[in-house]
């Protein structure tokens, strides 16, 4: 059977540099925050896109409908000819702590599925061409921070589609901290596996919008199609909406942790601090040993937009201070229209540093701190050690954020407020 237009079949998707803006805007939402993902608009035409293709499917937990039901399981019920599942980081069904390891079966469906995560270029076009794939189909709920690996994994495997030309359709999922860009920016010499392009923190974007920019700034080759929402735009969040939530990784259980973690996602970078790993509410809970009710008392000071401080004690199961009484805040956004994580978290620290004991995260290899991976340059954590205060660090990547906010600009998909 021949592959039918996604345009015909889908109604108003994105396919080629050139096409215009022609995906559904928020304004043609019924009312309530009904949204029609990616998944959702492609399963109405009953796959019709993928009609004669070999697919190989770039996915995870997250890939479900409002019956929360599998992507992957739709298609191979319904006939679709899926030649191989590609999982990210925790691997496809989401039952693994770091990569799915290696190849296996999938047991629901038989397919083959291959770990993608921490794959090279060489890796992923070696996947793909013994899987026979001829269209990559991606559909993955992103976080919207530059540090979450589910980002690198489009990059990635779009990079081997572009060199195997091979198509390349992204099945459009909302941004579940909405469309607002912050932070700052990567520079090349700290490009790792949680930050490999030149993207500010919080990037405000789609994973499909995030899919034009890196065709058009790295990626011009890429048969890149995006099959976008109907109905969301930059102002909503995930509790706006009825996208179902599932938790993309173990340690994303809700929306509420999705708000945060942009900015305390940076405790992962203090040796001293836990970001409450090994408790009910991570990136929400932190603190150390060496805390005391201090610490939320000077945040509360701050009067810090959309957010309050709880004081907090806690003892974590896993990752820092195992089994030890950590005492610190519980993070609690109010409105999160005007929090900012990423300044809220700056303050955190430079109150946390008042403390003995404040120590960096220190790794193996030429560029140490780990801070500095996830800040995207060594200034933070500089800064931050030179007693700057908090609207001086937060000043320093203002005009590299609005320079970026102008490069997304000709990329975006939906309505920013």
């Amino acid at each position: 059977m021949r592959r039918r237009n996604l345009l015909s079949a889908a109604g108003g998707v994105l396919a080629g540099m050139a096409a215009p803006i022609t995906a559904a805007r928020a304004d043609s939402a019924p009312a309530g925050g009904r949204v029609r993902t990616g998944m959702d608009r492609l399963a109405a035409t009953k796959w019709a896109a993928l009609d004669g293709e070999r697919v190989g499917v770039v996915s995870n937990l997250t890939a479900v409908d409002r019956d929360y039901r599998h992507l992957v399981d739709r298609m191979h019920a319904d006939g679709v000819r899926i030649a191989a599942i590609f999982g990210p980081e925790h691997g496809f069904r989401g039952s693994a702590p770091v990569g799915g390891g290696g190849r296996r079966t999938d047991r629901r469906t038989g397919l083959p599925v291959y770990d993608g995560y921490l794959a090279t270029l060489d890796g992923w076009k070696s996947m793909l061409t013994e899987a026979g794939v001829t269209t990559v189909v991606f559909d993955m709920q992103d976080i919207g921070a530059r540090f979450y690996t589910y980002i690198w994994t489009l990059y990635d495997s779009m990079a081997a589609a572009a060199e195997l030309n091979l198509r390349y359709l992204v099945l459009d999922r909302p941004n579940p901290i909405g469309g607002r860009a912050d932070g700052p920016m990567l520079t090349p010499a700290f490009a790792s596996g949680v930050g490999k392009k030149e993207i500010v923190q919080r990037h405000g974007m789609t994973v499909g919008e995030l899919a034009r920019l890196y065709r058009a700034e790295w990626l011009p080759t890429v048969r890149l199609e995006v099959l976008a929402c109907e109905g969301w735009h930059g102002g909503l969040f995930a509790a706006d909406t009825d996208v179902p939530w599932v938790m993309p990784s173990p340690n994303m259980p809700t929306p509420d942790t999705a708000l945060v973690y942009p900015g305390t996602c940076l405790f992962e970078g203090v040796a001293s601090l836990s970001e409450g790993r090994g408790t009910t509410r991570p990136f929400e809970l932190a603190g150390a040993p060496g805390l005391d009710f201090r610490w939320r008392d000077r945040l509360a000071a701050l009067d810090l937009p959309g957010v309050r401080f709880r004081e907090a004690y806690f003892e974590p199961r896993i990752g820092k201070f195992v089994d030890e009484l950590c005492v610190g805040v519980e993070v609690r956004v109010d409105d999160p229209a005007s929090f900012d994580p990423i300044g809220t978290a700056t303050a955190m620290l430079i109150e946390a540093k008042r403390y003995p004991g404040f120590a960096w995260r220190e790794d193996p290899g030429p560029r140490p701190y780990f801070v500095d991976k996830l800040a995207g340059s060594d200034r933070f954590r500089t800064m931050i050690d030179a007693g700057a205060p908090l609207a001086e660090v937060t000043g320093a990547w203002r005009d590299e954020l609005a320079a970026f906010v102008r490069r997304r600009t000709p990329h975006l998909l939906y309505p920013r407020p």
